[in-house]
């Protein structure tokens, strides 16, 4: 569990990134922007790649639990995507600053522990979609002649470019509703 002092630097620096990039995540700044020394920073966090794995095994956990509900939820294939995408529309929405840590997969790319937590997260995320698609499949109301994979290659990738857009754009259309609507779309292309 985190102490308050770690919890506000895992904040920060989300927004932090956020504001200035990657590139302007450094101690220096984050220290100054929560006003301690760089030394007491290094007493909660050995180093600026422990901050970052915090931030992402948060988002892991939440998959996780997401995931979970998704396994043990009765209801249909459309209305289980339906709910985990709505979810995950609501923490981008209440926290927007976190889409550019988890949707900035190229900057983990030479960090081996943060790329392995991407990876990780992106591979719960598609079996989940997986088995709900296979759930619809068996049940016979989603399509059957498109392999469950492709499928949620198809749905991640789709919400996937509407969230990147959504944070390029500074958040300036309502990501809700737009997310309803893909949502839609996705339930009426995947339904059979």
């Amino acid at each position: 569990m985190l102490s308050k002092r770690q919890q506000q630097i895992i904040e920060e620096s989300i927004k932090l990134i956020d504001s200035k990039g990657i590139q302007g995540f450094t101690i220096k700044n984050l220290s100054k922007r929560i006003g301690i020394s760089e030394p007491g920073i290094y007493r909660h966090f050995e180093s600026k790649t422990n901050i970052l794995l915090e931030i992402l095994n948060n988002f892991k956990e939440l998959s996780v639990i997401l995931s979970e509900i998704m396994k043990s939820n009765k209801a249909t294939a459309s209305e289980n995507i339906s709910f985990m995408f709505s979810r995950m529309i609501e923490l981008f929405s209440e926290t927007p600053s976190i889409v550019s840590v988890i949707f900035s997969e190229e900057i983990f790319k030479n960090e081996e522990v943060l790329k392995t937590r991407i990876i990780e997260i992106l591979n719960l995320h598609a079996q989940t979609i997986e088995n709900i698609t296979s759930k619809g499949q068996q049940e016979n109301s989603m399509r059957s002649d498109i392999d469950t994979k492709s499928l949620a290659l198809i749905v991640m990738g789709s919400f996937r470019l509407l969230v990147k857009k959504w944070d390029l754009n500074n958040h300036n259309f309502n990501l809700s509703t737009e997310g309803k609507n893909l949502i839609e779309v996705l339930n009426k292309i995947l339904e059979k």
